[in-house]
């Protein structure tokens, strides 16, 4: 069984589902993320690639670069990042960039995930800056958004 998850972790995760279930509405492949900054949410993103026509649109760099708007820096210090999905490298790049202290993920991606299913980034060597990362925070939930969506496509 996974870690004891704090109410906190639980808001978070449940943020960033409400994000997903967002994208899904708009026709976007259900993943959702929040940025929590001392207990508070202070952004939150989902998949915009096919709405905006944008390879980087995934949910973390949208809620990445809201939270720097937000916070008037890009450099996001000790936040937490809350997604639906394992992170992919491109998203674990824009994590290390933003200076992340932590990323909690629900369901883990066995065909792009960056911090544990394809590839565990980090903690990499090859970046100056590492973080810790928790996996499987409601994962059942974010899983099933991910099947009911992509099953409808079928």
């Amino acid at each position: 069984m996974g870690p004891d998850w704090s109410q906190q972790d639980i808001d978070g995760m449940r943020a960033a589902l409400a994000e997903a279930e967002l994208a899904a509405g708009e026709g976007e492949i259900p993943v959702g993320a929040a940025v929590v900054v001392n207990g508070e949410v202070i952004a939150a993103g989902h998949n915009r690639s096919v709405s905006e026509s944008d390879p980087c649109g995934h949910a973390e760099i949208v809620a990445l670069r809201a939270a720097g708007k937000m916070l008037q820096n890009y450099r996001l210090n000790g936040a937490t990042l809350y997604v639906t999905l394992e992170p992919c490298i491109m998203c674990t790049g824009a994590i290390v960039q933003a200076r992340i202290g932590r990323v909690v993920f629900g369901a883990y991606d066995a065909k792009a995930g960056a911090l544990g299913s394809v590839e565990d980034l980090s903690d990499s060597r090859a970046f100056n800056h590492r973080f810790e990362t928790t996996g499987g925070l409601l994962a059942d939930a974010s899983a099933v958004l991910l099947k009911d969506f992509f099953r409808s496509r079928r």
